[in-house]
C-alpha cells in the first residue's frame, strides 16, 4: 500500500485559488489526475475539505457571521508562547483560555518567580483564515509512483461484463432518487 509510506510524499502548500486539477498539472502534467492529489491527502468533500477561493472564503464569512463588523470580534481567547531566560517553554502557543488567564512559573535562568498573563483575542476572521490555511498544506504523491496508482486503481475498479456493462470503462447504474 503506497499510501502508507511517508516517503512517497513531498509536502506542498496550496497557493492562492489553485484547485486540485491545478496542483495535479504543475506536479503530474496532467490535470486529469487531480483524484490523486485528492486521495492523497484524504479528501472526499472538495467543498469543505480544499481551501475557498478568496471569493468564496468572504461570501462564507458574511453568510456564516453576517456582517464584516461582527468578523471582528473576538471568538475566543488563545495563549501566547512564554520562555524562561534559557528558553524553556512554560506556556505554548495556541491553547484555549478565559480572558482572565494568568500563570506563574520559576526562571530557571535568574531564580525568580515570574507571572504572566500571555492572552491574546482571536476573532472569527483569525480563526476562520486559520482553518483555511491549515488546509492549505497537503501531501503531493511522488511523481516515480504515479503509473503503479493508475495500474492498481484500473484493476480494482475493472468493469467486469454484466447486465450493466456497455463498455471497459463505463457501466449503466440506476438513480433511485429518479422517479
Amino acid at each position: 500500500d503506497i499510501f502508507a509510506h511517508f516517503m512517497t510524499f513531498t509536502k506542498y502548500k496550496i497557493e492562492g485559488d489553485e484547485r486540485p486539477d491545478a496542483v495535479a498539472y504543475k506536479f503530474y502534467g496532467d490535470e486529469d489526475l487531480d483524484w490523486v492529489v485528492l486521495a492523497a491527502n484524504n479528501i472526499v468533500h472538495v467543498r469543505d475539505e480544499w481551501p475557498l477561493t478568496q471569493n468564496d472564503f468572504h461570501n462564507y464569512l458574511i453568510e456564516k457571521y453576517g456582517s464584516e463588523e461582527h468578523l471582528d470580534n473576538i471568538k475566543h481567547y488563545e495563549t501566547e508562547e512564554i520562555k524562561d531566560s534559557k528558553g524553556k517553554i512554560f506556556v505554548p502557543k495556541g491553547k484555549i483560555v478565559d480572558s482572565t488567564f494568568t500563570t506563574t512559573f520559576l526562571d530557571s535562568g535568574t531564580n525568580r518567580l515570574i507571572e504572566v498573563s500571555p492572552v491574546q483575542g482571536i476573532s472569527y476572521r483569525t480563526y476562520e483564515e486559520k482553518l483555511q490555511d491549515d488546509k492549505r498544506n497537503i501531501n503531493i504523491l511522488e511523481r516515480k509512483y504515479i503509473s503503479q496508482i493508475i495500474d492498481d486503481v484500473e484493476t480494482v475498479l475493472d468493469y467486469e461484463r454484466s447486465s450493466e456493462f456497455i463498455t471497459p470503462k463505463l457501466k449503466r447504474a440506476s438513480n433511485p432518487h429518479l422517479g
